[in-house]
């Protein structure tokens, strides 16, 4: 075999199980089958079947139940050798990689970019809290060594019109045609016509909540006093139910805001920002609102419901977050981020790792070297360029993913420890087993 010769691996058997509502599962698994392998789908419910109109589809009718001994027999009985999904954490998803790994099958995750927006993530083993990135400063320095800086150039353009089309078309024959898939469960918190309800109460006070956000930034641009920023995260954000202490986000902000009551200086105010992504379906201005008053702070808080995050970021004292992805975009521009969750970006060196009452007065900012070293780390690991809702974006994002797959070097160079480094924090009220 000469030098530069890559060796193609054996053929593999792909087995996907649900994905982001769009196209790029079929189209992955499109690009595995011209490279050699083998790629099968078990469809939960009827909008896993709209977007995968492909052969080497299985549909799944019964109960979550019997989902245990189902997915165990289909992975021995077509010898599945790698298991594809998104939401890890999710309960049939769960199941199905213990299953995979009772098989000694390989567990691939893919989801949307920590470096978004114009990223994907494929992780190897897991994510957050199973992730198998590492956490030590001093192998993210020589893993990274020689790697070239990321391309930061955003590629492909998405539309919110394009990314709610494809979110309804998977959501409305679930409702309507639920009949077809009895025994499927949604793993969502919120039915998805209340959240469609939501969203068009939402649309429609749209520019007044954005200029309103817009105003509110740049009166904390132009002040003197200090000011942080905590963004909100989904509710039914995993990265929140799953890998945080807190059971929902309410626990989150009495947390956040007693602390920077009780411990921040007297000058310092603290802008809180709903995701923009929210359903409207939880008042999120009334609940911290209301809570900054029972504290005396309700002057030094301020609840923003639209804006740009980076700008908001870019003055500011530093971010505190449960583990939200934005995060990453604060340790770009050098800001102090203190992480309340897991996160695959919380390493010693990069985040704050005080306490958090310690933090509104003596943020640290992250080590110039080591952030840099773990951009192009993350970038050239475990993360592809691409998006979920673009022609454009799905066709790079796929035909990157199969090639990885394809090649087995998920998490590499040097981004691969096992096990997981990460411990998935135990709930407030709990005690560890």
């Amino acid at each position: 075999m000469t030098a530069g010769t890559i060796r193609h691996p054996q053929r593999r058997t792909f087995l996907f199980l649900q994905g982001p509502s769009s196209p790029i599962f079929a189209k992955i698994a499109a690009r595995l089958e011209v490279l050699g392998h083998r790629c099968l789908r078990i469809n939960l419910n009827a909008g896993d079947q709209i977007f995968w109109r492909r052969r080497g589809a299985h549909n799944y009718r019964g109960s979550i139940a019997e989902w245990p001994g189902h997915v165990e027999a289909f992975i021995r009985r077509h010898s599945v050798s790698d298991l594809i999904l998104l939401g890890e954490e999710r309960p049939y998803h769960r199941i199905a990689i213990a299953a995979a790994r009772k098989a000694g099958a390989e567990v691939f995750i893919v989801e949307m970019g920590y470096l978004r927006p114009d990223w994907l993530t494929l992780e190897r083993g897991g994510m957050s809290s199973n992730s198998h990135f590492p956490t030590d400063a001093e192998q993210i320095l020589k893993a990274a060594e020689g790697l070239a800086e990321p391309d930061w150039r955003r590629r492909h353009q998405q539309t919110f019109v394009t990314e709610a089309a494809c979110d309804l078309l998977y959501n409305l024959p679930n409702v309507f045609l639920w009949f077809l898939f009895p025994g499927y469960r949604r793993h969502g918190i919120f039915h998805p016509l209340a959240e469609y309800a939501g969203w068009l109460r939402r649309l429609a006070t749209s520019r007044s909540r954005s200029r309103a956000a817009d105003a509110a930034i740049r009166s904390l641009l132009s002040g003197s006093d200090p000011y942080f920023v905590y963004p909100l995260q989904l509710e039914t954000d995993y990265q929140l139910r799953a890998h945080s202490p807190f059971g929902s986000q309410r626990e989150a902000i009495d947390e956040i805001l007693v602390s920077f009551a009780h411990r921040a200086p007297p000058a310092s105010r603290l802008a809180v920002k709903v995701h923009p992504l929210d359903n409207s379906l939880i008042p999120w201005r009334r609940i911290i609102d209301r809570k900054a008053a029972m504290l005396g702070i309700g002057d030094r808080v301020l609840c923003l419901d639209g804006g740009n995050l980076d700008l908001l970021t870019e003055k500011s004292a530093g971010m505190v977050t449960v583990n939200s992805t934005a995060g990453l975009h604060a340790l770009r521009q050098g800001k102090p981020v203190k992480v309340l969750g897991t996160a695959v970006f919380d390493i010693a060196g990069l985040t704050d790792q005080q306490p958090l009452d310690a933090f509104w007065s003596a943020p640290e900012p992250p080590e110039p070297s080591l952030s840099a070293a773990m951009f192009r780390l993350m970038a050239a690991s475990i993360q592809v360029r691409g998006n979920f809702y673009s022609r454009a974006g799905t066709d790079a994002g796929a035909a990157a993913i199969a090639e990885r797959l394809h090649r087995n070097d998920v998490n590499q160079p040097g981004a691969f420890v096992d096990p997981p480094p990460r411990r998935k924090p135990v709930k407030r009220g709990l005690s560890a087993d």
